[in-house]
């Protein structure tokens, strides 16, 4: 068990140059304006950060996820002013948002990413656009399950730099979207190890990978940040080809499906499925995994996996609330030379503080049980983000 004093912070702008205005001395005087850093209850809320025509939210997140180690992200977030339409509910009225941050851990994992989503044309056409260029070190268990591997796994290192563009259109004045993408990445992976039997199958120290991204998802939670009632549902694929620009031919197939019900006020409970299955000459380090609190990323990967996780969440005061979550998750390989599937269950509990009420948006700590025992997550949002 690892111990270690976790220090969860938001960092937000310096005191002096964001202070309330002062009181008006007379009559004739202005008003006060809203404070930027409390919201009507006296409670600390940064909702007036993001009221701004071009709001922001500067933030210092620990990262503590045991794949990648201990370390922190360093990031700013560009969030546009709510729309007050009272649409949000339907999946209408969405912020834009972009985010430029940079990373770094103590296992020597750096890298830097930017991302936008935006909304044009009335809310009918969504944009989406991600970079990242990162240096990655990790551990390879193998592909399904492997005895020798699961007792002493195979660092290796992942340099890559990626691209991924998409657009969709809302179909009608529903809360359904249609659209198609396209990613490229280039990849370099170096093995501490000269024996070809602990490589993975297929292994290649350079790699392109080029294809077309189409999804249909529907949304209507009440915020994307952190639903308190409403669905989520996304069919995606990721169809990759030589043709396209990569240097080998596969596919990969998502389907995912949350479910968010409100209990009475106070309670919420959601629950999350997802189910990822690929095919043909994929690159290892791109074979589903699972992915579930408590399970380090890229342990248990699969041609197959499906995984669920359920969470009730009970703001039990103010702007105060405890989190009780659990899931199980399968990885299976069909391979004649590897037949196998690995089962997982997780649990545990955290907290959470409505750090900005106009948005729905709470942050707080997760201490998750998996097979590894306890990991620590700092969650800006939900736990089962997506955009």
């Amino acid at each position: 068990m690892r111990r270690h004093c976790l220090a969860l912070a938001l960092a937000f702008v310096a005191a002096g140059a964001w202070a309330d205005e002062p009181a008006a001395t007379d009559a004739s005087a202005e008003p006060k304006k809203p404070s930027r850093i409390r919201g009507d209850d006296g409670w600390l809320d940064i909702s007036g950060f993001l009221d701004e025509t071009y709001g922001f939210v500067p933030l210092a997140i620990p990262i503590t996820e045991p794949a990648v180690g201990y370390g922190a992200v360093g990031a700013m977030a560009f969030i546009d002013k709510q729309k007050d339409d009272g649409t949000a509910a339907a999946g209408f009225g969405r912020p834009n948002i972009s985010v430029v941050a940079a990373l770094g851990t103590d296992n020597g994992t750096k890298g830097a990413f930017a991302g936008d989503v935006r909304h044009w044309m009335d809310d009918r056409v969504r944009t989406v656009v991600g970079v990242v260029r990162a240096s990655v070190n990790l551990d390879f268990y193998g592909i399904g399950r492997d005895a020798s591997l699961q007792e002493s796994p195979q660092s290796y290192n992942l340099k890559t730099s990626a691209l991924v563009a998409q657009g969709r259109y809302r179909i009608g004045n529903s809360p359904a979207w249609i659209g198609i993408g396209y990613a490229l990445a280039s990849t370099t992976v170096d093995f501490n190890t000269q024996e070809e039997s602990r490589l993975p199958p297929a292994f290649q120290r350079e790699s392109r990978v080029a294809g077309l991204l189409p999804i249909l998802n529907y949304d209507s939670r009440d915020n994307m940040f952190t639903p308190t009632k409403g669905d989520y549902l996304e069919l995606s694929a990721g169809l990759f080809s030589k043709a396209l620009g990569g240097t080998s031919n596969f596919q990969r197939v998502n389907l995912t499906a949350m479910h968010y019900q409100p209990i009475s006020r106070s309670l919420t409970v959601g629950v999350m499925g997802s189910s990822v299955l690929s095919f043909g000459d994929v690159p290892f380090y791109l074979r589903p995994f699972i992915s579930l609190r408590g399970v380090p990323a890229m342990r248990y990967q699969g041609e197959y996996t499906a995984q669920a996780e359920a969470e009730v969440r009970w703001q039990f005061w103010e702007r105060f609330s405890v989190v009780g979550f659990g899931g199980v998750g399968a990885a299976r390989n069909s391979d004649s030379r590897n037949r196998s599937t690995q089962n997982v269950s997780t649990g545990g509990f955290g907290f959470r503080y409505e750090i900005a009420r106009k948005y729905g948006m709470h942050m707080g700590l997760d201490v998750a049980y998996g097979p590894q025992g306890p990991v620590y997550y700092v969650q800006f949002g939900s736990a089962w983000n997506r955009p």
